[in-house]
């Protein structure tokens, strides 16, 4: 197996203005997350976010204690929230084994042991994403499934945004210490999400684009109210959106997306809207 991590800082809103299309790519946009038999991570200054992916095909995959983290297990210090978003896998966390099929998730909280990924059929690879978090308690592991979801149905097809958003690992539904991650569904025909924008300024985010064929792309929105900017991207790929900048995304075809927050703050409200009028 091979683990790669890098280290993303974080950007004041008056430099990132001025960046160009390569540098905010470079800053912000987390291409690649799942390679065979490889665990790939950001290490984020946000709130000192890991967003990472790990694709077991041939072996088993560990959840390797990177150098920043200064720890002995991965977990140590922090809670992971993993997604399965491919085929049927397992996540070991000790001697606790947790099977997840696709779209379903498990929270692992702190605490000195090992977490490993493992495929149940290597022809169809599990692809697990994860989002970690500085944690200052130890809560109990669950697997949490979307039937077990706080559920909210927004939007509509007229106004090309009807979506199912699953609220998983968030504290209506098992305890966390600032670790909140849920995933919404984009019915056919519709393309927008998280529309009217917001920012949330005592909580960062990340977005994870699945479920998209490979021919078509979704272009996320970042920035602050007033001075926008956009990515491009693919399937498999992730996003980090600072606490000031706005997140959003209008895509080619439907597609899924996780959403993973950590800051201040639990609650899942704790959002300033902006009226898409006054977008710029």
């Amino acid at each position: 197996m091979k683990t790669n991590y890098e280290v993303r800082y974080a950007a004041h809103p008056d430099d990132a203005r001025h960046y160009d299309t390569a540098r905010l790519r470079r800053d912000f946009l987390i291409e690649t997350l799942f390679v065979a038999d490889e665990v790939n991570m950001v290490y984020s200054m946000y709130d000192r976010m890991v967003v990472g992916g790990a694709m077991p095909v041939g072996e088993e995959l560990l959840l390797e204690a990177i150098d920043p983290l200064k720890a002995p297990y991965f977990t140590t210090r922090r809670e992971v929230g993993i997604y399965n978003v491919g085929g049927p896998g397992v996540v070991c966390v000790g001697t606790e084994r947790y099977e997840l099929g696709f779209k379903e998730a498990l929270y692992v909280g702190r605490g000195d042991r090992q977490v490993c990924f493992a495929s149940l059929d290597p022809a169809q690879p599990a692809k697990f994403y994860f989002n970690s978090t500085t944690a200052h308690q130890a809560y109990p592991c669950r697997k949490v499934t979307k039937a077990e979801a706080v559920v909210a149905h927004m939007g509509s097809l007229e106004m090309s945004n009807e979506r199912t958003i699953n609220k998983m690992l968030v504290n209506q539904v098992l305890p966390t210490c600032q670790l909140q991650m849920g995933m919404t569904e984009l019915m056919p025909g519709s393309v927008w999400n998280t529309m009217p924008a917001h920012t949330h300024m005592r909580r960062m985010e990340a977005y994870f684009y699945f479920d998209l064929p490979a021919d078509q792309a979704v272009c996320h929105f970042m920035g602050e109210p007033q001075e926008t900017r956009h990515l491009w991207m693919c399937a498999d790929q992730a996003v980090l959106s600072p606490e000031w900048s706005i997140h959003s995304a209008a895509a080619t075809h439907n597609y899924t997306f996780i959403w993973g927050m950590g800051g201040e703050n639990l609650d899942y409200g704790d959002q300033d809207f902006f009226d898409i009028r006054d977008l710029k």
